[in-house]
Order: structure tokens, then C-alpha cells, then sequence
């Protein structure tokens, strides 16, 4: 990781290195916090962008709601410090990361301590790697499941829920894979261990709906609306393992994955083994959005 000059934390820009919490934090021991992923990008004006700012605030305070979480700041504020931080930062183009939790003080599992907030800036490229970017990834299924709905708060991104993701993509790239891909209880496709997941068959778009245990991502809406203004047919519904396998074309999405094609599942080659030309355009049109280069979308970026 690349460090930056500063970081937010608890209202005042601290260094770097001084953005320090006490070892018996309680979201260290419980995994009690919330969290963001988001992406700031160069315009093609030359200014930097925070792409849909607003909505990943929002989804952060409706997570720590869900978790029974004060933020201890209005939304406005965490705007705000998001926006001076990247200037503060010098950094045209960045990875976002509020983080919101529950503090020292008490220890035990039912514990409610002081809730601390921390945003940090740094650069960061490809999440799956350039290369997947433009060449695809091979996934594996994995050998760990969705957690089911009752058992995770699927419309809330808490950080210990995550230790269903780290195991699961540990498992695939110790296996040679670049990421997992897991399925729910019933055992229908869910998602990557980071990320959302498309299929496309005969020019349309399948996706696993929100009443599946995933993520209402935030470039999952975007996507969305993407293939739609492109002409794209799309269904959300639930779909098999080999229903990839035997698909034209798949990728996943995410803030930090973008949109990143799949060629191949469990040694089956997706399609033709490369991007298809549907996962193409959406991608394209995607890259072009968050760059501030189509106007139909300007409205989910915020200039800095």
C-alpha cells in the first residue's frame, strides 16, 4: 500500500503513520464496523471526480443503522472531510476507504463503545490486475457458501461478515486462481468474494437479484443502467453453477474490481475464453462514465 500524507480520523487529519486505535479496539475482537469501498477518478476536464460519493455515504450510515451503529457525524460532514482529504492528499485519482466502528472502552460481545470514524486516500490500480481488465480472470467455485440472510445482514457491508470473503478468496488463489466465486445456501450463484456477478446468454444480462444474499452494490446499480441504456435486456434471477460454465460471457463488478470480465470457471472456458463484445461495451461505457466523458451520466460524480 501506498501511503498518503494524511488521514481523517475522528474529525481532524492526523499523519499517516499517527492514525493509530488502541489493540483492544472492540471491532478487533467482534468485527463490529461498517465500511466503504469507493473511487475517485481524473476527468477528461483534468479535475478529480469522486465517483457516486452520496450513495456510498448513504449505504455506509444505512449499514451502521442495521448494525445498531451511531455515526457520531451528519453525513454532510463525512462529505466534506472526504473531499478536503483528497486535496490535502495532492491525489488526481484515488481509493476511498470510511470505515466506521465501535471503539475501546468495554470489552465483551454486547459491548457499546465510543463509535470512531476514520476515511483514508491512497492510490490504487486494478484490483484483479490490468491484465484481468482486458484479458479476464479464471474464478473458482468455492468451497465456502454465502452466509443465508438470517445468518449475515446482506444489505449492510460489516467488516467481520468479510471473513467469509477472505476465506474464500485465499482458498482460490492458493488453488491458482485469481478469485472465488460462492454460492448461497440453496446453492445458487451468489457473488465473488468481493464483488457481483453477470452473466450474458444470447444478448442478455442475468444477474442474482437482491433477495439473494448480496450486496446492493453500488456499481452493480450503475451497471445496471448502463446495459439498459445500451439496449441490453435485463433479468435478475437466481442461476446455477453451470449456468456460468455453459454462458457467452461473465464478469463481475466492484468498486475496487471495476468491471472485470471472467473467461474462465472451474477449468471451463467462458464463451470464447476472452472479453465478450456486451461485457465490452458496458465496461467501456462504465470507464467513460467515471471519467467525467459521458454526460448522461455526470450527475454521479462529485468535482472536487
Amino acid at each position: 500500500m501506498q501511503k498518503a500524507d494524511k488521514i481523517w480520523l475522528d474529525g481532524k487529519l492526523v499523519n499517516w503513520d499517527e492514525a493509530r486505535v488502541h489493540v483492544l479496539t472492540h471491532a478487533l475482537h467482534y468485527g463490529v464496523g461498517v465500511f466503504e469501498g469507493i473511487r475517485a477518478y481524473k476527468t477528461d476536464g483534468g479535475r478529480t471526480a469522486v465517483f457516486r460519493l452520496r450513495e456510498h455515504l448513504q449505504r455506509l450510515y444505512d449499514s451502521a443503522h442495521i448494525v445498531l451503529m451511531e455515526i457520531p457525524f451528519p453525513i454532510e460532514r463525512l462529505h466534506e472531510a472526504t473531499l478536503e482529504l483528497i486535496r490535502v492528499n495532492r491525489q488526481a485519482e484515488c481509493y476511498i476507504r470510511p470505515i466506521a466502528f465501535f471503539g475501546y472502552g468495554s470489552m465483551g460481545v454486547g459491548a457499546l463503545n465510543p463509535v470512531q470514524v476514520c476515511i483514508a486516500t491512497w492510490p490504487w490500480g486494478a484490483y484483479l490486475s490490468e491484465e484481468g481488465l482486458k484479458k479476464g480472470i479464471r474464478a473458482k467455485i468455492s468451497s465456502f457458501t454465502r452466509m443465508h440472510v438470517n445468518v449475515q445482514m446482506v444489505r449492510a457491508k460489516v467488516s467481520g461478515q468479510y471473513v467469509n470473503s477472505f476465506l474464500a478468496n485465499r482458498e482460490a488463489a492458493m488453488s491458482g486462481y485469481d478469485e472465488a466465486i460462492l454460492l448461497d445456501t440453496e446453492g445458487y450463484v451468489a457473488e465473488g468474494s468481493g464483488e457481483n456477478i453477470y452473466t450474458v446468454k444470447d444478448g442478455v444480462l442475468y444477474t442474482p437479484p437482491l433477495s439473494s444474499p448480496v450486496l446492493a452494490g453500488i456499481t452493480r446499480d450503475s451497471v445496471l443502467r448502463i446495459a439498459r441504456d445500451l439496449g441490453v435486456t435485463v433479468v435478475e434471477q437466481k442461476f446455477t453453477r453451470d449456468t456460468m460454465y455453459i454462458a457467452d460471457e461473465l464478469f463481475m463488478t466492484g468498486t475496487a474490481a471495476e468491471v472485470t470480465p471472467v473467461r474462465e470457471v472451474d477449468n471451463r472456458r467462458i464463451g470464447a475464453g476472452v472479453p465478450g463484445p456486451v461485457t465490452k461495451k458496458i465496461q467501456d461505457t462504465y470507464f467513460r462514465a467515471v471519467h467525467g466523458e459521458e454526460p448522461r451520466y455526470r450527475e454521479w460524480l462529485t468535482v472536487l
